[in-house]
């Protein structure tokens, strides 16, 4: 049994809140590189500029890629062989979104309910998916999730007589009735399968995985690509103004559902779709 205290898993958990939303993931940067020289309208290409030069100025100047630096989404996998003293899981990963958002002079855009519309000031609480898992680490990855892209997220509960190409039809469907308020290219990460919260969940997790690797089931694989090229054909562009890449990339999980149903979400990402890991 290892031990890990509270405080160390705050501090990580701040660091990596300022991280995320100050550096881009490299697979991210080296995707808009390349899709930058795939465009073919000059606009367009001249908006990839504009982003790139946004990346690289919020790099030298230590400050966020973006204004909206999103409701800080937490996954955490917990060894099972880890004991954890001095707090709770959940309190001290706060207490590091706490830290992190206002140390860090990240905005804050979380209130304390949804209809009364306080806020909270430190852009706490965090989203926290907590997964138990073997060995004695703790496996942190921050997702901060701007709204722009994620009010424009779908989710549908299809029957079992849909297929693939439904599915791929549907992601384009989601994309062209998100237009520019994604700020596009996005990213796209579905979740197929599951249940009605589950396949939410593995939509999410898919905006976190790297852009360098595809799925890894054939199958999905080829999915990936084939929806990759329809969103691409709905013509949206950069930032709503038309061109040959209105996304980056397009990443698929699956998981087993009931015999009766076929949930599908898309959640959209943002052309700076950011997350920042670290293992304690």
């Amino acid at each position: 049994m290892r031990t890990v205290h509270a405080s160390l898993i705050a501090e990580k958990v701040c660091e990596l809140c300022i991280s995320a939303n100050k550096v881009l993931p490299s697979d991210l940067i080296s995707r808009i590189d390349y899709c930058s020289g795939c465009e073919k309208s000059p606009l367009a290409k001249s908006i990839f500029d504009d982003m790139k030069a946004n990346i690289a100025a919020a790099k030298e100047l230590n400050i966020p890629v973006c204004q909206d630096t999103g409701m800080a989404v937490v996954f955490v996998e917990v060894g099972q062989d880890v004991h954890i003293e001095g707090g709770l899981l959940e309190d001290a990963i706060n207490a590091g979104v706490h830290r992190g958002y206002t140390e860090g002079l990240l905005r804050c855009s979380v209130v304390g309910d949804p209809l009364r519309r306080i806020n909270t000031g430190d852009n706490t609480p965090a989203v926290i998916h907590t997964r138990l898992v073997a060995g004695d680490r703790i496996s942190l990855t921050v997702a901060p999730k701007g709204f722009g892209s994620e009010n424009m997220s779908r989710l549908r509960m299809f029957t079992p007589a849909y297929g693939r190409d439904d599915i791929i039809a549907y992601i384009a469907e989601t994309v062209r009735i998100a237009g520019g308020n994604p700020c596009p290219p996005m990213v796209l990460g579905v979740g197929i399968g599951s249940d009605f919260e589950g396949c939410a969940l593995l939509a999410k997790k898919a905006l976190c995985r790297s852009l360098d690797t595809p799925n890894p089931d054939e199958f999905y694989r080829t999915m990936e690509a084939d929806a990759l090229e329809a969103v691409n054909a709905t013509g949206v562009g950069p930032q709503g103004f038309g061109g040959s890449v209105t996304a980056l990339a397009v990443n698929i999980e699956a998981a087993p559902t009931h015999i009766a149903g076929l949930p599908v979400a898309v959640n959209v990402g943002c052309h700076v779709t950011r997350h920042a890991s670290a293992v304690i």
